[in-house]
């Protein structure tokens, strides 16, 4: 049924290290550099070769060696082998043909550990990237790292003479968090004590996620994290060149320690970042923009009046109607002006059920509509503490921005902290931190001072998602074992959907959206773990 490719005993002894098959037409890249694999997509859109041809004829070929001097220089140099005529031809395809989507084809796993929580945002900024970043809910902040609590020191606090009172505040404030935890955790092992059924896993995983929940706004935004990023050359390019201009050190000092490593394994994908009149230019136009911006806001000089905290500001009248419309483009070959006037010829039943038809029947929430449901988008701003726009902020397919994060808006006390008797403690905390972020403000900007501000400090930022996206984040965001904070959120979001905007038919076919409260929501995510490790002979965990 296919051309299977002739090759020779000995190119399939070479051929066999770098692909996972030689006689089908779908076939994976191993034991390869980043960069030979970019080079070799490169070079594949302009040839009538085979990816496998092309290996062998242009990659691995030398006038002067046979076959087998090349297969025995392979395998002494292993996944060096040919980078320098790979990177040689990555420069000219590039320069022959400006062709940006070539940094598309080849990607790295780059980890970045001990950053900020407000450097993961940057970080993690990119949408087109996957990310992996360490959760407050399964680790508890108590122990230091090194000599130190886990948290970041800027060099603008060491610069504005501040580092001393930062620290004692800082480790202050990682204490009241342990002092905290140590109150909780016994009390929601009292409130949810353990069931014949639930292991000690299970249960202390549960009661462990409860009280890092509560607990996690006393974490500052200077917590330190870990994030593993696997991206493209292009997707890098673009993460750096914004780092390089951000108003931040710990941003600049990361895009320099993320050059030097991602130039050992993909060296030509991201040559341009630091040359002055390439990615110098960019970056120096990004910090522009900035600086202007931040002034102009300045000169508007108004307050921020009081709003709810989550509030559509923006959707379309149509929007069901424009989804009926959409729903049938793909399977008609009428324009979209005809559609749309056929929408509207419809009666409200008849749209209603055309709708429900394009939805289908969604057994779980990872059955989603298809395209037609981008026809229609909503625009919400929300006001909240800063955990549940870092739980939020991951959606990245969305258009989503945020403003600092500041003492202005205030900070909201879980109510486990209060049964507790903590809240003394709690308000504590927040004062000295917002003493200490002034005091950074005065000294070293508003930028800087966003590392004192903890967790429980509220941020507003902006989500503008279609309905399809709307789809994924309400249904995921509801789901029994998520915090209860973001559910909530999402709960109003479609709420919002349905009432506001009127969007019912949308609204209702978002079937998995859980309007319901749990008191230890993670108890069934962490039941159902534990079934999967015993289906398939995994022991418990260590507690």
């Amino acid at each position: 049924m296919y051309f299977e490719e002739p090759f020779t005993e000995d190119e399939q002894a070479v051929l066999g290290r770098y692909f996972t098959n030689l006689d089908r037409p779908v076939f994976a890249l191993i034991n390869l550099p980043e960069v030979v694999k970019g080079a070799l997509f490169a070079r594949y859109s302009r040839t009538h070769k085979s990816l496998r041809r092309l290996l062998l004829d242009e990659f691995l070929s030398d006038p002067d060696q046979g076959i087998d001097t090349i297969a025995s220089h392979l395998q002494a140099t292993d996944q060096m082998v040919a980078t320098h005529k790979a990177e040689a031809l990555y420069q000219r395809v590039f320069g022959e043909y400006g062709d940006d989507s070539v940094a598309q084809l080849g990607g790295v796993h780059l980890a970045t550990e001990q950053a900020s929580n407000l450097l993961t945002k940057v970080l993690e900024r990119g949408r087109l990237a996957a990310y992996l970043e360490q959760s407050t809910r399964y680790i508890y902040y108590d122990r230091p790292l090194g000599d130190r609590y886990r948290y970041f020191t800027p060099t603008e606090v060491t610069a504005a003479g501040l580092e001393d009172e930062y620290r004692v505040t800082m480790d202050w404030l990682f204490g009241t968090y342990s002092e905290v935890i140590s109150r909780l955790v016994p009390f929601f092992e009292e409130r949810f004590p353990q069931g014949p059924e639930d292991s000690d896993f299970v249960w202390k995983s549960t009661i462990r996620a409860k009280a890092c929940d509560a607990a996690r706004g006393l974490l500052p935004a200077a917590t330190t994290s870990n994030v593993g990023i696997y991206a493209t050359g292009q997707a890098y390019e673009s993460l750096l060149l914004r780092m390089r201009a951000h108003p931040l050190a710990e941003a600049r000092d990361y895009s320099a320690m993320m050059l030097d490593e991602l130039r050992k394994v993909i060296p030509s994908f991201v040559k341009r970042v630091d040359i002055p009149d390439r990615g110098g230019v960019w970056s120096t136009y990004l910090a522009d923009i900035r600086a202007d911006m931040d002034e102009r806001s300045r000169e508007l000089g108004i307050k921020p009046e009081g709003r709810p905290e989550v509030i559509l500001t923006d959707w379309d009248q149509d929007g069901e109607l424009k989804v009926a419309a959409a729903a049938l483009y793909a399977h008609s070959d009428l324009p979209d002006d005809q559609l749309l006037a056929a929408a509207r010829a419809m009666t409200t039943d008849e749209r209603a059920e055309l709708i429900g038809a394009y939805v289908g029947n969604r057994s779980n929430r990872r059955h989603k509509p298809g395209r037609g449901m981008e026809r229609t988008g909503y625009r919400f701003d929300i006001l909240v503490d800063y955990g549940i726009f870092r739980d939020l902020q991951r959606h990245r397919l969305m258009t989503l921005d945020w403003q600092r994060l500041g003492t202005q808006h205030g900070y909201v006390t879980p109510d486990p902290v209060r049964s507790v008797g903590a809240v003394d403690l709690w308000d504590e905390a927040m004062d000295r931190t917002a003493h200490l972020a002034g005091r950074i403000e005065d000294a070293a900007g508003p930028d800087v001072a966003q590392y004192a501000v903890p967790f429980a400090y509220r941020i507003r930022f902006y989500m503008d998602l279609n309905a399809r996206e709307a789809f994924h984040l309400l249904e995921l965001r509801t789901a029994q074992g998520g915090h209860a904070d973001y559910r909530r959120v999402c709960q109003e979001m479609h709420r919002l959907i349905s009432e506001q905007a009127g969007h019912k038919l949308i609204a209702a076919a978002m079937s998995h959206v859980d309007h319901n409260d749990y008191e230890l929501g993670r108890l069934e995510s962490e039941r159902r773990s534990a079934a999967r490790r015993k289906a398939a002979g995994v022991p418990e965990p260590v507690v």
